[in-house]
């Protein structure tokens, strides 16, 4: 792995950088946006707004980490899989407070940036970088609610829900790719209250709670299933089009080419293929034999390609159309197929796993190391005086 990411041409597109969003959702603009400017008093000065932003995503993966301990494989809340204990009631409200508090802190990061004088690109980058990680983990979290097998869904339905979380995400920041404004998702503010308020639901009444039909043989699972397309279909994808649509018609966006507008998508595309080619063609069934483990792969790999397109689009620079980590599981996929063996396909998903893992960390730690020695600034400390803007 190469010791620096950015480049020089990144680097002088970050000074030049300017933020621009519009947020439209009557729930973040008339109630959450009022009850943080209300947190945010509670704030010291002193508290740099990275630190805010590092802590609600230790928050979001501590969840992960504590629902993985005690529902690893998605069984606990099943009535036909009685050899694993359920999960204990105070676990949920752990989760439930964990995901509020994330979701204030990345409510108030920006706001304290404001406050502070310290709003600049690298504020930016590492909120909407975490928050691509953030995207696979609340998801992972909301699948022991309801389990793997009665009233719920299989892991391969599972497994496209949080390709549609995803997909949501990624639109987002390629519609800003062209348009140069990042429209804010109405579904983001519904989703962490939703989930919030789900795990909060499951401490008071229990998991038997969510064990019904809503009608016939339709369930709590398969409703909350087709809740995430819908939004996906009315608020993410024809709004994306839609402005991107608007800033051709008004030349208002950056106006590139239609290859070069899509370019983006490719490394998104080839992952969907490569790991579409491996789950409908495991010798072992791989997405139903260690679930967690093989969407945590996939959503960290994406988090990585969608990092890329973030400094991409803020800096101002051409997006890779390619992503390094997309060779190593493509390989893995080929050795899955042509040697099949139910260890040697575990062995491959924990490989890459830990590949995907430690290279995201180390492309996102060397990212920030080299836009606080650009800027001469610090990611968690605010300098008493300096003539750069975090």
């Amino acid at each position: 792995m190469q010791s620096e990411y950015l480049t020089p041409e990144h680097l002088s597109g970050f000074e030049n950088y300017k933020y621009s969003s519009i947020d439209t959702s009557p729930l973040s603009v008339y109630v959450m946006h009022p009850f943080w400017d209300r947190v945010v008093q509670y704030c010291p000065r002193w508290v740099a707004p990275n630190v805010l932003t590092f802590v609600g995503f230790l928050f979001t993966a501590g969840a992960c980490l504590l629902l993985s301990v005690y529902d690893y494989q998605f069984y606990a809340n099943s009535t036909d899989h009685l050899e694993y204990p359920p999960i204990p009631r105070w676990v949920y409200l752990a989760t439930a407070i964990s995901i509020f508090v994330a979701y204030t802190l990345d409510g108030i990061d920006g706001k304290q940036a404001r406050r502070t004088s310290t709003s600049g690109p690298l504020g930016e980058l590492f909120d909407h970088g975490l928050d691509s990680w953030t995207a696979v983990l609340i998801p992972v979290c909301l699948y022991s609610v309801f389990g793997r097998t009665d009233f719920s869904v299989p892991p391969i339905r599972y497994y496209y829900i949080c390709w549609n979380v995803f997909l949501t995400f990624y639109l987002s920041h390629w519609e800003k790719y062209n348009t140069g404004v990042l429209y804010l998702p109405w579904g983001y503010d519904l989703s962490m209250l939703g989930t919030t308020g789900v795990f909060l639901i499951t401490f008071f009444l229990g998991h038997e709670w969510w064990k019904f039909n809503v009608y016939n043989n339709f369930s709590t699972g398969h409703l909350l299933e087709v809740l995430f397309y819908v939004s996906s279909l009315f608020t993410s994808l024809p709004v994306v089009i839609w402005n991107i649509y608007l800033s051709y018609k008004n030349k208002t966006g950056k106006m590139r080419s239609f290859t070069e507008a899509n370019r983006p998508l490719v490394p998104l595309i080839v992952l969907i293929l490569v790991c579409g080619l491996w789950v409908y063609n495991s010798p072992s069934d791989i997405i139903s034999r260690d679930p967690r483990a093989f969407i945590l792969f996939s959503g960290t790999v994406f988090s990585n390609i969608c990092c890329r397109l973030i400094v991409s689009q803020m800096s101002g620079v051409r997006c890779d159309v390619w992503n390094w980590l997309l060779g190593p599981s493509l390989l893995s996929v080929g050795l899955a197929i042509l040697l099949p063996s139910q260890n040697l396909e575990l062995i491959l998903l924990y490989s890459l796993w830990a590949l995907s893992t430690a290279s995201h960390v180390h492309y996102g730690t060397t990212v920030v190391k080299q836009m606080c020695k650009h800027f001469h600034i610090s990611c968690f400390r605010i300098k008493q005086a300096t003539h750069h803007k975090e």
